[in-house]
């Protein structure tokens, strides 16, 4: 890969109101938090974030299993694993793709995951509405998928994806 070197780190409680603003561009892909909900969430796992020129350019969100995570996803996954980590989203700033920065947050996830003594990484992505562009990058990215499901709550059919580590 040529081009700058993309860091991964911990968000900071100061990030949060553009993290926000990224998770929430990036709808219907995601769906909308506010910094207080997306506080909450990564308090239950990690929230870890990229940097281009100073700016929040990247945000992954990942949860463990065991978590009071109210999401029909995350309880789907917990039915099928006792063990994994979630990611709950991924984002990239428009300005900031085909840079790295998807391909550096999923790196540090499978590292980390892997540190956690964790064997999968689990996610979905959007079926319907549609999300190519997420479903090519996580088949890149070694994304093994289990099934297509509709999940209610959320009126979306998502696919079911995991990656072991």
């Amino acid at each position: 890969m040529s081009g700058p070197l993309v860091m991964v780190e911990d968000a900071l409680a100061a990030d949060l109101e553009a993290i926000a603003a990224l998770n929430n561009a990036a709808v219907p892909n995601v769906n909308a938090l506010t910094p207080d909900e997306m506080a909450a969430i990564a308090a239950m796992g990690a929230l870890r974030i990229t940097r281009t020129a100073g700016a929040v350019s990247g945000l992954v969100l990942t949860i463990p299993e065991g978590r009071p995570y109210d999401s029909a996803n995350y309880r789907w996954f917990s039915g099928q694993f006792d063990i994994f980590l979630y990611v709950d989203r991924v984002v990239v700033a428009p300005e900031a793709r085909g840079l790295g920065v998807g391909r550096a947050l999923y790196m540090d996830t499978f590292a980390r995951t892997q540190s956690l003594g964790r064997p999968r990484v689990c996610a979905e992505v959007n079926v319907e509405p549609p999300n190519p562009g997420s479903m090519a990058f996580h088949a890149a990215m070694g994304f093994n998928v289990l099934l297509d499901r509709y999940n209610e709550s959320a009126g979306k059919t998502v696919r079911m994806m995991e990656r072991p580590v």
